[in-house]
């Protein structure tokens, strides 16, 4: 089965992401595949308190993907599997495309103000090239009629 691969983060664009990567997974029988990556730097601590700030972080990602998937489950018919890992976020995404061949498109969430796309749509842009699959980048404020029409 083929798989959107979706990137779960704090940014206010994930959520069109998430979206999009549903919706076209319903409307094409394929699946998703959520992706969250702790990076390392929330560690930089002594051993007992960076454990107990990754299973903190965990927890939280945990909480944020059943959000996502109930949606996904009640109202596409599509049940997400969640990835959790550590590491440089772009390193992780080309790690899991390689590894997973199932996964046929990567969509990511364009942030709308001055600063650009993001940072994570910026350098996966950069390494779009090499990708052995298509990046759908979906622009944060497209309305959800919007995304739904296109779908």
């Amino acid at each position: 089965m083929r798989k959107f691969l979706v990137v779960l983060d704090d940014s206010r664009e994930c959520l069109n992401a998430m979206r999009f990567a549903a919706l076209r997974a319903a409307h094409t029988g394929a699946g998703v595949t959520i992706l969250s990556v702790i990076p390392p730097e929330e560690f930089q601590h002594w051993m007992g308190v960076a454990d107990l700030m990754r299973a903190e972080a965990r927890e939280r990602i945990e909480a944020h993907f059943e959000v996502f998937a109930k949606w996904m489950r009640d109202k596409q018919g599509v049940n997400p599997d969640l990835v959790i890992r550590e590491g440089d976020p772009v390193t992780e995404i080309l790690k899991l495309v390689n590894e997973t061949p199932e996964i046929g498109v990567l969509v990511l969430g364009a942030g709308s103000d001055k600063s650009g796309p993001g940072p994570l749509v910026t350098q996966m842009s950069k390494n779009a090239g090499g990708l052995p699959i298509p990046i759908t980048i979906v622009p944060g404020e497209m309305s959800k009629e919007r995304l739904e029409r296109i779908t």
